[in-house]
């Protein structure tokens, strides 16, 4: 996947190394040239001076509708915009910012901007948003049958009811309101889901998420 990382702080650094050896091709932007001494020389993406919500910058950065952007500067205002401008002006869908004041997140949550707060785990959490079919499990049972993961509803699933979905949807964060749903809840575009499931019936739902699923086997019951 092509990743744009806009600044090379702690976290972005963290995250251009762990996704480039990962494979993925990394873009990382910042303005200040020094702070790519942060990525090393072993780095093998590819880094940018500039400021990250410049449209010519993005362009350059190789930014499309497909792409994956982080925003994690140090100023929440630079954040968000870069993750407006991603999204507005480049129709990137898959946008997480890093986002300061927790009553600016809530805000920027319901214009679907995915947003993690600044603690300790914001790189892993980060890379749950933009790269959730690859994140550990939150929890697993001792046999390692069971497992809680959280997802995001994608425009493939919004429209779909619980009951149709291929694994056990046990808990849903909509904009600012946190439910238990039922089996006919409607899932929408960027709701937060919790799925208790095996696997298998995860991998499924991912199949769902992603648009690759050929058929559905009717839910859980």
């Amino acid at each position: 996947m092509h990743m744009i990382i806009v600044g090379c702080g702690r976290v972005g650094s963290t995250l251009a190394k762990e996704l480039s050896s990962e494979g993925h091709d990394v873009v990382i932007i910042d303005r200040d040239a020094t702070a790519f001494r942060r990525v090393g020389e072993n780095f093998t993406g590819k880094t940018i001076t500039g400021i990250g919500f410049d449209r010519g910058v993005l362009t350059s950065a190789g930014i499309t509708a497909d792409s994956a952007v982080m925003a994690v500067t140090s100023g929440d205002n630079s954040n968000i915009l870069i993750a407006r401008v991603a999204r507005e002006l480049f129709g990137v869908s898959n946008v997480v910012a890093r986002i300061y004041d927790p009553r600016r997140a809530a805000i920027y949550e319901r214009l679907g901007i995915s947003t993690v707060a600044t603690v300790a785990w914001t790189s892993n959490r980060i890379r749950q948003t933009i790269l959730p079919h690859e994140s550990e499990p939150e929890w697993s049972d001792p046999s390692s049958t069971f497992q809680l993961v959280e997802r995001r509803v994608t425009a493939s699933l919004a429209g779909t009811t619980i009951e149709k979905t291929e694994a056990n949807i046990v808990l849903l964060h909509r904009v600012s309101s946190t439910e238990v749903p039922t089996s006919s809840t409607v899932l929408q575009q960027d709701d937060v889901i919790h799925i208790l499931a095996t696997a298998q019936d995860i991998a499924a739902f991912d199949a769902q998420l992603s648009g690759t699923a050929t058929s559905h086997n009717g839910g859980h019951s």
